[in-house]
């Protein structure tokens, strides 16, 4: 019986494996003109790393074992006036990509839909065998 939700075991972590990648896309969405972090610097892209998992049948899933940083080079930009300017008047800006955060977004939102339609599919047939049971 247990091995039955297993289909839906999975859909869950991947749900939410799936909103916390939008989460931080939207992050560096909102910081893509962050000159300054409390680190230090400008804000670094961030990237959710995803991992499968398969210990038994009733624990298998998607997990996320990390929320890396991009090492991809920052933009600079000439702007003496800038509080954040350097000595020759550049300033660093993070390594964001609107159009590939877009597509990234867009991604994981169409991964979240498809997992949400298996876990509505999963119920429905679940209802149904009740149903049948029922008779």
């Amino acid at each position: 019986m247990e091995g039955m939700f297993l289909p839906l075991r999975v859909s869950a972590t991947a749900l939410e494996a799936q909103k916390l990648r939008m989460n931080v896309i939207a992050s560096n969405i909102a910081n893509i003109n962050s000159t300054k972090t409390p680190e230090g610097g400008p804000y670094r892209r961030r990237d959710v790393v995803f991992e499968s998992y398969l210990f038994d049948a009733a624990s298998v899933g998607v997990d996320i074992p990390k929320i890396v940083e991009d090492q991809r080079p920052f933009k600079s930009a000439y702007n003496p006036t800038h509080p954040d300017a350097d000595k020759e008047g550049y300033v660093s800006y993070p390594n964001i990509n609107t159009t590939e955060e877009m597509v990234n977004l867009m991604t994981a939102a169409r991964a979240y839909e498809a997992n949400l339609t298996l876990v509505n599919s999963f119920k429905e047939m679940y209802m149904k065998t009740l149903e049948l049971a029922r008779v």
